[in-house]
């Protein structure tokens, strides 16, 4: 099909309404800026079938910065023959999806002489000499390795020093890496833990934090600013340089996981844990087992989701909150009497965790459970060693997502530590601790990054705020801040560890949780979501988002509602008297103590709904906590059951 033709078409297809006027302007302005053969031959096969729904998915719009960076599909709904091309390991497609709204090659172009033009600017009005100093990192996605080279050539081409990762490694200690080496900037290839068809691009900024205003803003307006992916390198002389990172880094990152242990006294022989371990076909299998090894745990491996693989193909979806993702490794640990099941996605900055019971049942664990475990094991352990005290208590803080659990809340208070929420995005933690850091810098002159774990906790406690531990419910956890982003292989360590102290008191982890619980008192949630896909989808996602604005409800599954907090008006400040950025999250608290939070992900086609509910300590105790469990959960049953009716009647179905 020849330009007139497929122009031709496209404007028929607009004219019925069987194509969006947008799509057609990004098709148009994507062929026009690139002489690429496998572009024009993907949507003239996509109009020559009349896929009009596939090409909107494909074009309605660019790619945008979220809560993680570009994220998209790298493989279509439909795969074109011409992206098909010749046949690829792992039965990937030998070319990423061809659209202005997928992530391939056009737009991880463009994110990265975007990003470098940022760079460059930013070094300028900090006066900071020399070439821009970037690392570049990668998951086992289809196609992470390719658009990570590409980044690394293109930043070299534009005068760069970069450092490319030789194969797959985590998303946190790439961003370890970032500091280690003093970077500017750095790029993450990884979707997460989104379905195999996705990938995604993650920037990390010269604190080794993902990017926040005004660094989103001004690198979305230099990439916005690039039309085609054709660019024209610099002269030799003024490029930069490739230097691979090889396995030398990770005994340094590995040491430093190891300083976030509290007791290590408790692993000193072999631990009485057996722990099963699977990566999910992930990054996370380059480490995690040899640290928990040398920890002295008894470490099985899921054999067959050993092997990096961008299918995930034992997997329906590589996801580890999710009971199926880990269902080979509970398999393995009841043949096996193991105690415990960890699971690390994609890029392994998410850990899920199934515990085995005092009556022998695994159990899976929310990210809401499992961070509060390790809160209050942390806080714990803290005071009991005299880290934290009366005198410096006020200089300690727990950071949490205004969704996660407010268990992690009542934890602080009874140890009289600070506890702050930030918005979902742990590049608001993030900001926490480089916050921290900047205070600690402006009253010591020394190299803080160089420095151990205590010495840092030291400086913080005396100078500073200390970071006790931070996490979402959504499985991101952290207990530390040489790196800065959430840490799975992190996580692993911390959570063997309380789990160890667990044994060393005659209890399973789930005993550890009930004794939180009725300490505490008992706290439930249920995360849930409705996915809306491709264009259509998105449209239903912001129309319902929009209406609980508009027409927030009076009277929800028969409780009054009593307050609605809307985070989209803004005027909302932290606990430190920060100002929380405008976001699109409502919560809804109602009578009878239930709540409920809407919010649009910034990083899958989905909104999400988080259902809150909780018992006063006094209210119950240990031998009625059963019941109180299951009371509870029906009562958000019956919370949710109101409102998918609600997400029906907003929406008109």
């Amino acid at each position: 099909m020849d330009q007139e033709s497929l122009n031709s078409a496209l404007d028929s297809a607009v004219a019925s309404g069987d194509l969006l006027a947008s799509s057609a302007e990004n098709i148009r302005a994507l062929l026009g800026s690139s002489s690429n053969p496998v572009y024009h031959a993907s949507v003239a096969e996509l109009v020559d079938g009349k896929e009009w729904k596939e090409l909107d998915n494909r074009f309605y719009m660019r790619l945008a910065f979220g809560t993680g960076g570009l994220r998209g599909r790298t493989i279509g709904r439909i795969v074109t023959k011409a992206e098909r091309g010749t046949p690829q390991l792992n039965e990937r497609p030998e070319f990423p999806c061809v659209g202005t709204c997928s992530m391939n090659t056009y737009n991880v172009n463009r994110a990265t002489r975007g990003l470098i033009a940022y760079v460059k600017q930013w070094m300028a009005a900090e006066k900071i000499a020399g070439k821009p100093r970037l690392v570049f990192c990668h998951d086992t996605r289809h196609f992470s390795r390719d658009f990570a080279e590409l980044c690394a050539r293109i930043g070299k081409d534009l005068g760069c020093d970069v450092f490319l990762f030789d194969s797959h490694r985590a998303t946190p200690e790439w961003s370890f890496a970032l500091r280690h080496l003093h970077a500017h900037a750095g790029v993450m290839l990884t979707a997460s833990h989104n379905p195999a068809h996705d990938n995604g691009y993650k920037v990390n900024f010269a604190d080794g934090a993902a990017i926040v205003s005004p660094q989103t803003d001004g690198i979305i307006a230099e990439v916005n600013a690039i039309a085609s992916e054709e660019y024209e390198p610099l002269p030799e002389s003024a490029q930069g340089s490739i230097t691979i990172i090889g396995p030398d880094i990770d005994p340094l990152y590995i040491e430093r996981l190891k300083g976030t242990l509290l007791q290590p006294e408790l692993l000193e022989n072999k631990s009485k844990l057996k722990i099963v371990f699977t990566a999910l076909h992930g990054a996370g299998g380059v480490l995690a087992p040899r640290i928990l090894r040398e920890l002295n745990f008894d470490v099985l491996t899921v054999p067959e989701q050993d092997t990096p693989d961008g299918r995930f193909p034992t997997v329906e979806s590589p996801n580890p909150e999710n009971a199926p993702a880990l269902k080979m490794g509970i398999d393995l640990a009841e043949k096996e009497n193991a105690d415990i099941v960890i699971g690390t996605d994609p890029d392994c900055d998410r850990m899920g965790v199934v515990a085995r019971d005092a009556v022998g049942k695994m159990v899976l664990l929310t990210g809401n459970q499992i961070g509060s475990i390790l809160a209050y094991y942390r806080l714990k352990i803290h005071f009991e060693k005299g880290i934290l005290n009366e005198q410096n208590k006020s200089h300690a803080v727990l950071i949490k997502t205004f969704v996660t659990t407010n268990l992690q809340r009542a934890i602080a208070d009874h140890y009289g530590v600070r506890c702050l929420d930030t918005l979902t995005g742990f590049k608001y933690i993030g900001q926490k601790l480089r916050k921290y850091e900047d205070a600690v810098l402006a009253k010591v002159d020394v190299d803080y990054r160089s420095l151990t774990e205590p010495e840092t906790r030291a400086l913080r406690l005396e100078h500073s705020t200390y970071f006790v531990f931070g996490g979402e419910e959504s499985y991101g956890y952290l207990a530390c801040d040489f790196t800065r982003d959430k840490d799975a292989n992190g996580a692993v360590v911390i959570f063997a560890e309380t789990a160890a102290y667990a044994v060393s008191r005659g209890m399973t982890v789930i005993d550890l949780l009930d004794e939180i619980y009725t300490t505490f008192g008992y706290y439930l949630e249920k995360n849930t979501s409705k996915t809306f896909e491709g264009a259509e989808g998105a449209g239903k996602i912001k129309q319902l988002a929009a209406s609980y604005a508009e027409r927030p409800p009076s009277e929800v599954d028969g409780a009054a509602v009593t307050r609605v907090r809307d985070f989209a008006k803004g005027g909302f400040f932290d606990e430190e008297g920060d100002p929380i950025p405008k976001e699109k999250m409502l919560f809804v608290d109602l009578a009878d103590g239930r709540t409920f939070a809407v919010r649009p992900s910034g990083t899958e086609p989905k909104i999400k709904y988080y259902l809150y509910a909780r018992r006063e300590p006094g209210d119950f105790t240990a031998e009625t906590l059963p019941q109180v469990k299951n009371d509870t959960a029906a009562s958000l049953d019956r919370l949710w059951d109101w409102l998918r009716k609600d997400i029906d009647a907003r929406l008109g179905a």
